[in-house]
């Protein structure tokens, strides 16, 4: 049987993120990302609130990326897996932490840094992922290791195709935006 371990997280950073270097030079960053529940009680109807944190581990490319454009408090879009790591205290206690070992990431927020609540991702960057950086030997944002360029711009706009007669679902005004 197959199994899927799969994380999607929209989030702020709570403190700027901690890049180093591994002995081998593979570059590694660690963030902690707060997710926010609201919801109305029950009894009462008061608005309740549940924050959540998040550590989140990049590596590679993604990794120095995340450690020059990410900012705490600034939102951010991360997908990724689970990852449980075991080791011993001081103490020779086992220690457990879940983490997720992302794979991508996208800027939310404004280019400023300044996410405030604009989580539909006004322009804040681009989005970069591990995969992505493997097929083209570099992020979005370089061509294999080097400096940072600007992202390549978007392509021109396609023209719609010609309409198709009314069947059915075809005829249906529909505002949905994705």
């Amino acid at each position: 049987m197959a199994s899927v371990n799969k994380v999607i997280i929209i989030g702020n950073l709570g403190r700027d993120p901690e890049l180093r270097y591994t002995p081998s030079g593979a570059a590694v960053c660690n963030v902690s990302i707060a997710t926010t529940r609201n919801w109305k009680s029950r009894e009462g109807g008061e608005r309740q609130e549940e924050t959540e944190w998040h550590r989140v581990v990049f590596y590679d490319r993604l990794a120095e990326i995340a450690g020059e454009y990410l900012k705490k408090g600034r939102p951010v879009y991360v997908e990724g897996r689970l990852k449980t790591r075991k080791w011993q205290d001081k103490e020779g206690r086992d220690t457990y932490t879940t983490e997720i070992i992302a794979e991508q990431m996208q800027l939310l927020g404004s280019r400023d840094g300044s996410g405030g609540d604009d989580m539909g991702g006004g322009g804040g960057g681009g989005g970069y992922s591990r995969e992505r950086n493997a097929e083209r030997g570099g992020g979005d944002f370089g061509g294999g290791g080097g400096e940072a360029r600007a992202p390549r711009p978007a392509p021109a706009p396609r023209q719609a195709p010609a309409p198709k007669p009314a069947t059915s679902f075809d005829d249906m005004d529909d505002d949905i935006p994705f």
